[in-house]
């Protein structure tokens, strides 16, 4: 059980959390069936991403047994076979729609474009260099969408283009970690990662970075966020969205961490609490 709990890499469900972001800035906690239907969606996004992790690890076995951590997956490993493997995606993906068509249909087609979307990245778009980090983007911006349009809640402007920075700035930041670890050998393990190098991911780094927290203080002192919210005050929760944002990038490129956020947020003490006064700040505030 261990090692199939393994295979499903349930730490990445905390990116679920996006799901929720819609349920918290549009004001609807108090509404039951809302709060219901997020639930279902995240519980969908996130067994419909265990069986993403799952299909992939079956793709790239071969060249994870190359990788100084990923040899130790389990289908890399050999610990695991092929066929339990495939029934077990299997499974996690039909669970992932059954949930996502109790939540609503619109949930269910975004889950559905999701599974879609990462059958073409992992069959040859995760090639394409600054597509593959764009199509990691959508899979968050979709958890949004999922939480927002999905169960009947109008996402703001503001909401989809910070969403849009702080996951480019995540991607980007998994590519970076990718070159720390292989250190110019990364074609064995991602063919991409030829087609980066530091100083490229480093400048889109600082601008995904720039934009994230100029884009969330410009949304935090707009007349419609204002009105929104009853408040002028969302502006002092800049600085936790700055001290998180730095945090991860001194993980990256001085402790050579950050290849996996859901990792990175639940190993580190830092963006641990820096994400929990965020939120604790917000809901304050909100409510």
């Amino acid at each position: 059980m261990r090692l199939y709990l393994k295979l499903l890499r349930p730490h990445q469900w905390v990116k679920s959390g996006f799901v929720f972001v819609g349920l918290l800035f549009g004001h609807a906690w108090h509404n039951a069936l809302l709060v219901q239907q997020v639930l279902l969606a995240a519980a969908a996004f996130s067994l419909a991403a265990s069986a993403v992790y799952v299909a992939n690890d079956l793709a790239d076995r071969e060249r994870d047994r190359e990788h100084p951590e990923k040899r130790h997956r389990p289908l890399a490993a050999g610990t695991i076979g092929v066929t339990p493997a495939v029934l077990l995606a299997a499974g996690c993906l039909l669970l992932a729609l059954l949930l996502a068509l109790a939540a609503s249909t619109t949930v269910l087609l975004i889950v559905l474009f999701y599974a879609v979307l990462n059958a073409a990245y992992s069959l040859g778009l995760k090639r394409v260099v600054l597509l593959d980090v764009f199509i990691i983007s959508t899979g968050f911006m979709l958890r949004i969408l999922a939480g927002t349009l999905g169960v009947g809640i109008a996402p703001s402007h503001w909401l989809l283009l910070c969403g849009l920075m702080i996951t480019l700035f995540l991607g980007f930041a998994k590519r970076r970690a990718e070159l720390n670890v292989f250190a110019g050998d990364g074609a064995s393990h991602r063919q991409v990662l030829d087609d980066y190098d530091p100083a490229l991911l480093d400048i889109l780094l600082a601008i995904c970075a720039a934009a994230t927290i100029v884009g969330y203080s410009l949304y935090t002192v707009s007349a419609e966020t204002v009105a929104m919210h009853g408040t002028a005050s969302l502006i002092y929760t800049v600085p936790f969205v700055a001290y998180g944002v730095f945090r991860y990038l001194y993980l990256l490129l001085r402790q050579g961490r950050g290849g996996d956020p859901a990792a990175a947020v639940l190993q580190d003490v830092h963006l641990l609490g820096t994400l929990g006064c965020w939120f604790v700040a917000v809901v304050a505030l909100l409510a």
